[in-house]
């Protein structure tokens, strides 16, 4: 298609073709949803329930805008759609390329336009025994190895066979990383922790404020513990400070002061082997960092983008504490959402209709965010990995040919576990003036069976979405104050009539498996991967490269040395930054001697 020729099309030179494309919101597809939204904006979803009450069950709503797919129930029915809405929308999807587009990210063209690179992460999790190749070479016998070299490392730290350099089993490791090398392996030793063997400790840290390593390494015995140092290019500036920072707090306490100064001493590359593993695209800066000390590097590749690396060697301290099976447990979910998504129909393609319907509301009724409402406590770090996964792949202004869009791109993205929210943020969701989609998900079976406590918790998932979809109307609430009044005696609260009253007609996706095991991980995962693929395809621009995070890094690179300067720099940023920098620099120096006070007396009383 002419689209996709364009967008994917290049020579030898890597140059784009130079047909023009037709601009998104002139297309006959976006024009025909545009007046077909203006009809939906006064349908309500009780109507939309009520026109169907008189058919047959299989025939009804929540039957027809319902599938299932790899396990997972989808039931999309509480949005504001109709038939006719599932197929204009899968009709711009159509127009737009989308299947050409899909191919393309799985036979390894190089769709990430301007890093000039394939986006293969697929191909991590590929469990087919087939080929994938890259620039005519097949990637798998390279992605196998890894696997093995990793679950090798795995069982030995799990079994208590690799020591440190005292001799003392390894029993904590901490990964040092930070984005798309700390959010997904974090997020899923959280949701996995019931499969993870609780004799280790795994830690995360990210944030180059020193409290982040320091409150990690406080109660551990260094002589037990494993760093992995995660990081593509092995330049990231908080994770390569945190990993000198770690060097220096293993070796104060395992090796003699005169060692320590010493790293190209035998004792000292001898420790870091023991104590160091890294994980990077560029394993001989990995390798030149440790200065020859034989420190593991893991390799995983250009062609993965780092926020959807987890099932590369960066989701090693996962496969440390879960084990190795279960990590292939959850590639095994992975693959089998990646071949749901390539090879089924769209009006059946759970990742598309997701995608899909989140365009119709980001696009057409003008939604600025998406809610991610896991009920289950061990996804409490589910939505805050999807902020980074959506808002840095579809965070874009840009389209891939360069030309400035004129339409909205990618949502706020976030969510907390319920029913935690419902205590916090749901009033917003039920009664405030913005629209907000919000997708919910729950599990059948609860990792914790304990009394009712699953049943209420799923009680709470199901009223939520109904109460969100239906509300409750005035006269509802005038009934229910004149009937409180009756039974206490007291005078009728009209007055809260309105205070009491619900709209409704919130759109909400609900999500259900049976239990959340490595495999339903993994499936859930690649959903949502999927998901934020089909609405960059759609808005014609890069999910796979991030310069948005360049220029903050860049001036911080000037910033640093005026705050660490002996002498008052020259100061020549805008007015408002010198003032900063200024008061900074004055109320450190004031504070240095009360900080090192406080340091002294932590941690007594």
């Amino acid at each position: 298609m002419l689209r996709f020729a364009i967008i994917f099309g290049f020579d030898s030179t890597f140059e784009f073709e130079t047909a023009e494309m037709d601009k998104l919101t002139e297309r006959a597809e976006w024009q025909d949803l545009l007046r077909h939204c203006e009809k939906m904006k006064s349908r309500h979803l009780r109507a939309l329930f009520d026109e169907d009450r008189d058919l047959p069950e299989e025939q009804r709503r929540g039957r027809q805008f319902s599938l299932e797919a790899c396990g997972i129930l989808l039931d999309y029915s509480k949005n504001l759609i109709t038939p006719k809405t599932m197929e204009k929308l899968v009709a711009l999807a159509v127009g737009a390329g989308l299947k050409d587009a899909i191919e393309a990210m799985f036979r390894g063209e190089k769709i990430n336009v301007t890093e000039r690179r394939s986006v293969l992460h697929t191909a991590l999790r590929n469990r087919s025994g087939g080929r994938v190749t890259v620039e005519d070479k097949d990637v798998m016998p390279g992605v196998l190895g890894e696997l093995d070299r990793m679950a090798a490392v795995s069982s030995r730290v799990r079994t208590g066979q690799w020591k440190g350099a005292t001799g003392k089993p390894i029993r904590n490791v901490i990964n040092l990383g930070i984005g798309g090398s700390d959010l997904g392996p974090a997020m899923a030793c959280e949701a996995l922790k019931p499969y993870a063997d609780r004799k280790l400790t795994v830690r995360f840290v990210s944030n180059v404020d020193a409290t982040h390593l320091v409150e990690a390494t406080w109660d551990l015995d260094s002589a037990e513990t494993l760093f992995i140092v995660a990081s593509k290019t092995f330049t990231t500036l908080e994770t390569m400070t945190n990993a000198r920072s770690a060097r220096a707090w293993l070796l104060e306490s395992l090796a003699d002061e005169s060692l320590a100064a010493q790293p190209e001493s035998d004792e000292v590359k001898e420790i870091l082997a023991r104590h160091f593993l890294a994980v990077s695209a560029d394993c001989e800066a990995a390798k030149a960092y440790f200065s020859g000390a034989p420190v593991k590097v893991f390799e995983f590749w250009d062609w993965v983008g780092g926020r959807y690396s987890l099932t590369s060697a960066i989701g090693l301290p996962l496969m440390i504490a879960i084990g190795p099976q279960n990590f292939l447990r959850l590639l095994d979910g992975f693959h089998a959402m990646d071949q749901h998504f390539r090879t089924t129909p769209f009006e059946r393609n759970m990742p598309v209709i997701l995608g899909l319907l989140g365009i119709w509301y980001n696009n057409f009724f003008g939604a600025q965010s998406h809610a991610i409402l896991p009920y289950d406590q061990y996804l409490s770090r589910f939505a805050a990995y999807f902020q980074q996964a959506d808002m840095e792949s579809n965070g874009k202004s840009t389209t891939r040919a360069g030309s400035p869009v004129d339409w909205q791109t990618g949502p706020i993205v976030w969510g907390e576990p319920g029913t935690n929210g419902q205590h916090a943020f749901y009033q917003l969701l039920h009664q405030g003036t913005k629209m907000i989609p919000a997708d919910f998900i729950g599990f059948a079976e609860s990792q914790n069976p304990l009394g009712d406590h699953h049943a209420k918790l799923t009680a709470n998932f199901l009223a939520q979405t109904e109460a969100l979809a239906f509300g409750k109307t005035e006269d509802e609430v005038k009934a229910e104050v004149q009937a409180e009044a009756k039974k206490t005696g007291e005078p009728v609260r009209w007055d809260l009539v309105r205070h009491k009253s619900f709209e409704g007609n919130r759109p909400t996706n609900t999500i259900l498996a049976e239990k959340l095991d490595p495999e339903t991980l993994g499936k859930l995962i690649a959903l949502y991967e999927h998901k934020i693929f089909v609405q960059g395809a759609l808005w014609d621009i890069n999910s796979f490269d991030q310069w948005g995070v360049e220029l903050g890094k860049q001036l911080a690179k000037r910033i640093l040395p005026e705050l660490e300067s002996e002498s008052p720099p020259k100061l020549e940023h805008d007015s408002s930054t010198n003032r900063l920098i200024e008061w900074f620099r004055q109320h450190r120096e004031q504070g240095a001697g009360v900080s090192g006070q406080r340091r002294e007396t932590r941690g007594e009383g």
